[in-house]
């Protein structure tokens, strides 16, 4: 296969008709680190929107067990994505988010806002940096997919195209966007996570590059101080680099679905989807609200 053979194949198909396929073969094998990265980050820009930082401070989950909230967030989205909306996996995947989801007190607008974050924040990060930008049927598809998942979800006025989910995003994220000190909590558990991933020596290091990423109103809403242009432009410079070298390499010829992510640490003896997410108690409000991948294994 060719490097641009699975584009072509994907320009073939019909964006809105073969939309959740297209966007499989997007996530798994065009870009699969990058569509992880995005996602993380479409999470992590939700925690700046106050109703939402605060609701996942009060639960703990964001903040006492990050890894474990990371991995279920991340199986239970993708196996909609890798086995489809009518799949067993799918309805017991979706049916277990829509259980927490109805244990909380989440407004339809915050609900849709997450749901923006999944659509746009992947297209803006691959057209940065990414090995390629992301083609018309991709975004399209994208689009339609969270589209299906929001009305799975019950969410209300899901926007009909990317424009206006991109539209619905950046209104939203100006309108509330803010400072919050339970959702600068979240905010620090996510970052000291995604450090902890690497050897510890390098976690000062790790932190201000994930902070390299950010925009400035994110940095504003949390008020962490801004890395220094230089840094900014070396991490950001870093990045694309890494894009440009997967443009020389060979295509992907398997997927690669976030539950292979070696990100995901919880279940190292296996899964199953019905058993995975929070098990609210009657009481304690909270809020499970976030982003991406992968799959079903028993």
């Amino acid at each position: 296969m060719k490097r641009f053979e699975r584009l072509a194949q994907i320009r073939r198909m019909d964006p809105h008709k073969d939309a959740s396929e297209i966007y499989r073969l997007a996530s798994a094998y065009e870009f699969p680190w990058d569509f992880s990265r995005a996602l993380e980050l479409a999470l992590y820009r939700t925690y700046a929107v106050p109703s939402i930082g605060r609701l996942l401070a009060d639960t703990a989950e964001f903040t006492d067990r990050a890894q474990k909230r990371y991995d279920d967030t991340a199986l239970l989205l993708d196996a909609v994505v890798e086995h489809g909306f009518g799949s067993e996996q799918g309805r017991t995947a979706i049916r277990r988010i829509n259980q927490m989801h109805r244990s909380y007190d989440i407004t339809n607008d915050d609900m849709r806002y997450v749901l923006c974050t999944f659509v746009v924040t992947p297209k803006r990060w691959i057209d940065a940096y990414g090995w390629r930008r992301m083609s018309r049927h991709e975004t399209v598809a994208s689009a339609v997919h969270y589209r299906t998942l929001g009305r799975h979800m019950g969410i209300k006025g899901i926007p009909g195209s990317y424009e206006e989910f991109e539209a619905c995003l950046d209104a939203f994220e100006e309108a509330h966007f803010a400072w919050d000190e339970s959702a600068r909590r979240v905010s620090d558990a996510t970052l000291d996570l995604m450090a902890s991933w690497y050897p510890s020596p390098l976690a000062p290091i790790l932190r201000t590059g994930i902070l390299a990423l950010l925009d400035e109103p994110l940095l504003r809403a949390f008020r962490y101080t801004p890395p220094s242009p230089a840094t900014r432009t070396l991490v950001r410079r870093a990045v694309r680099l890494r894009g440009r070298a997967v443009r020389l390499m060979p295509p992907r010829r398997a997927p690669h679905h976030a539950r292979q992510n070696w990100e995901i640490k919880g279940y190292p003896n296996g899964y199953r989807l019905a058993e995975l997410g929070t098990r609210p108690v009657p009481g304690i409000r909270g809020c499970p609200v976030r982003h991406i991948d992968a799959s079903a294994a028993e």
